[in-house]
């Protein structure tokens, strides 16, 4: 990964998220990037905001929504990704003002998806690591996107990982094995918050 980011500047953008969402429970407006914000926090990146509730120590998913591609500058989109999180996922119903005492912020701010070539597909779980990648899968407009620490979550190896990403596409697990699926990989740098509205540290898989 080429693209680096300090705890720092991780823990400038969890802030943002929160920010964002919280205002926007408040109010319904969309905040801003901060004037102020690091040149480097305006590249165009892929992100991924995942917003977790957290009770007796347990996490549990309340919403994850972002951008694969890098499409807009980091912190904008970190901005909207955080807002769709909490209030467009079609899995969940919109997060309420309550609850964000009880939710903890996760970023996963992603490499460019790099296609991965192989002779013949049983090769895939070859060319990818779990704990390292993450999987988009893609047939004709079926397209699914599983981030890098989802499977280490799950205790999943590589061919479940590509099973598992093939069932988030809407395919059958094992489409990845039929010529004319295509397999993307990407790398992701993960901060997220250690409580709600808490320290912010760098996650490793």
């Amino acid at each position: 990964m080429t693209f680096e980011l300090s705890l720092e500047e991780g823990t400038f953008l969890v802030k943002l998220a929160r920010e964002a969402v919280t205002e926007y429970l408040k109010s319904r407006k969309v905040i801003s990037v901060p004037p102020d914000t690091n040149k480097k926090l305006l590249t165009k990146t892929g992100v991924f905001v995942t917003l977790n509730t957290v009770r007796s120590g347990r996490h549990t998913l309340r919403g994850c929504i972002g951008f694969p591609m890098p499409t807009h500058p980091l912190a904008q989109a970190v901005i909207e990704s955080s807002i769709e999180s909490a209030t467009q996922d079609p899995r969940f119903p919109k997060v309420t003002s309550k609850e964000l005492k009880d939710i903890v912020m996760e970023l996963s701010i992603l490499t460019p998806p790099e296609l991965v070539e192989v002779q013949n597909p049983s090769d895939y779980p070859k060319h990818i690591k779990v704990g390292r990648d993450g999987l988009i899968i893609e047939r004709g407009f079926m397209r699914g996107l599983l981030l890098p620490q989802v499977p280490v979550e799950w205790g999943w190896d590589e061919e479940e990982f590509l099973c598992q990403c093939c069932v988030k596409a809407g395919l059958t697990p094992e489409m990845w094995c039929v010529k004319g699926t295509k397999v993307h990989k990407f790398q992701a740098i993960i901060f997220e918050e250690t409580s709600p509205s808490g320290a912010v540290v760098r996650k490793e898989l």
